[in-house]
């Protein structure tokens, strides 16, 4: 598997070139492709070439803004026709040309986030035009979630995420979510699953910081569907890890009379790059059944010797009255780029519908 950057190959500019001359006869293909593989073209990394994009196709494009969108209409149209892919990651400088070239003309971008968002997704080019334009943009993006197309419809949604990862932060939506919860409610019963997802994921987004908004969303669409009760279930698991009460009690997840016994760590010491392992035994000493949610969390030492707890989802299901099950699990600790592991003594328990259990020590070697 490659390098994500690699996706900017001389193949790729060279057929998209060619697509962009085949509509627009003063498009000096050579000139394009020499000013993008500049000198130092080889040491950019992937948002960096991207950008570099940007700003080279920049060049090569009418300089009116509105010309320049109805002039991109045309070279995705041409672009499908041959055969590019919908969603190819390597077309996000078209976002990114207008989160850079139409920040003040609000009326053309809004249109052409619309119309470049079917062919390739701008959740991250609209946030600064949620910045400058906020309830002006707001009331477009919940226009949006009404539109026909689903990538549409899920832009009204993705885009206006408080926390979308690797995306700009939009204060205001993180301190006041409710300027987006109509578009959430237009979204709720979507028949797409693709938007249905962003959904949920505005909802986790939210919960981390208004966590009692959320559980009022959970408690008002409760029923509404079973695609609407999924949402609400992943829009949830933040406020089901940290073992809120409220959101528990939604779900009926209660711990009395679930009994945890023989828990072992069978691998008291592990090296970096090798699994913890670990086993217990769960009973359901109620007379009738009980829906167990069931995690594990890992107390990770840190640089500064402090512990952090990440939680783990195990499963969750029926447990029958007097239902003896023997779990077993694998922690791995291989060496991966979003994690970093510090030697030491760590933790590990096991959580019942939220309910933390005794701490077990284990120790991580090099």
């Amino acid at each position: 598997m490659g390098l994500i950057k690699d996706i900017y190959s001389v193949s790729f500019y060279e057929n998209f070139s060619k697509a962009v001359a085949e509509v627009h006869p003063t498009f000096e293909k050579q000139k394009f492709i020499e000013a993008i593989f500049d000198g130092n073209f080889t040491q950019k990394e992937w948002k960096e070439r991207m950008k570099h994009t940007t700003v080279v196709f920049h060049q090569f494009m009418p300089q009116n803004f509105p010309e320049a969108v109805a002039l991109i209409d045309k070279i995705i149209e041409n672009l499908r026709k041959n055969n590019f892919a919908d969603s190819n990651l390597a077309f996000i400088f078209f976002a990114d040309y207008i989160e850079i070239y139409g920040l003040e003309d609000f009326e053309t971008s809004k249109k052409a986030f619309v119309s470049v968002t079917q062919f390739i997704s701008c959740e991250f080019a609209v946030r600064p035009f949620i910045l400058k334009y906020k309830e002006q943009m707001i009331d477009e993006m919940i226009k949006w979630s009404l539109h026909k197309n689903h990538h549409v419809r899920r832009l009204a949604s993705e885009g206006s995420r408080p926390r979308l990862p690797w995306a700009m932060a939009i204060p205001f939506l993180k301190k006041d979510p409710s300027y987006i919860l109509p578009i959430l409610e237009n979204l709720k019963n979507d028949s797409s699953e693709y938007v249905r997802r962003s959904v949920a994921n505005n909802l986790n987004d939210i919960a981390k910081d208004n966590p009692q908004i959320v559980l009022e969303t959970a408690s008002k669409w409760k029923g509404h569907s079973k695609e609407t009760d999924g949402i609400i279930k992943h829009g949830c698991r933040t406020l089901l890890k940290q073992g809120h009460p409220e959101i528990l009690s939604h779900y009926g997840l209660e711990s009395s009379n679930i009994e945890l016994s023989s828990f072992e760590i069978k691998t008291p010491t592990v090296k970096i790059g090798d699994y913890l392992q670990f086993q217990f035994h769960l009973n359901n000493k109620n007379e009738e059944p009980k829906t167990v949610r069931l995690e594990y969390a890992i107390h990770y030492k840190k640089a500064k010797g402090h512990l952090a707890k990440k939680v783990f989802k195990i499963s969750e299901k029926i447990y029958h009255p007097n239902q003896l099950t023997k779990i077993e699990r694998n922690q791995s600790f291989k060496l991966i780029t979003t994690r970093v592991f510090y030697t030491g003594v760590h933790h590990l328990s096991i959580i019942i519908n939220g309910t933390e259990s005794e701490v077990l020590e284990f120790e991580l070697i090099d």
